[in-house]
């Protein structure tokens, strides 16, 4: 299950990749907004990262207008560990070396298409599990 969130920002993109999800028969949580009247970017990324770091969802995917703030808010989180992406290779990258649980997208940064492309590299792409990848991450935990 991926949890989904966004602000006002960010909105028009995540219905773009709710329907990209539902396309995959990807099952997903909308955790809100729900329209695009102005709202605040933390409550949604706190509600995607708790969904993420209690176990509930096993991704995340929050948007904002930049993708900055709602990351921040994201990582405040014990356990999540969400990544900002520009192109699918941070996406990628980010999920082999990282073991990235959350995706941050900047729904005035990336383009509609770009977006999925991103989308898609962050949910298909596995950890590789390398021992040196594998000690960082725990180091990042144990700060």
């Amino acid at each position: 299950m991926i949890a989904i969130g966004s602000d006002h920002g960010g909105y028009a993109l995540k219905q773009r990749v709710m329907r990209h999800l539902e396309e995959a028969h990807i099952p997903y949580e909308d955790m809100g907004c729900h329209s695009q009247e102005s709202c605040d970017y933390p409550v949604y990324g706190h509600a995607v990262a708790r969904a993420v770091a209690e176990g509930r969802c096993e991704k995340g995917i929050v948007i904002c207008t930049t993708g900055i703030g709602i990351s921040i808010a994201a990582n405040k989180h014990p356990g999540v560990r969400c990544a900002l992406c520009a192109d699918s290779l941070t996406a990628k990258l980010t999920r082999q070396h990282n073991d990235a649980n959350m995706l941050a997208l900047g729904g005035g940064i990336v383009g509609e298409n770009l977006a999925l492309e991103i989308v898609d590299a962050f949910l298909d792409t596995p950890f590789s599990g390398e021992a040196r990848h594998q000690k960082r991450v725990d180091l990042i935990e144990k700060l």
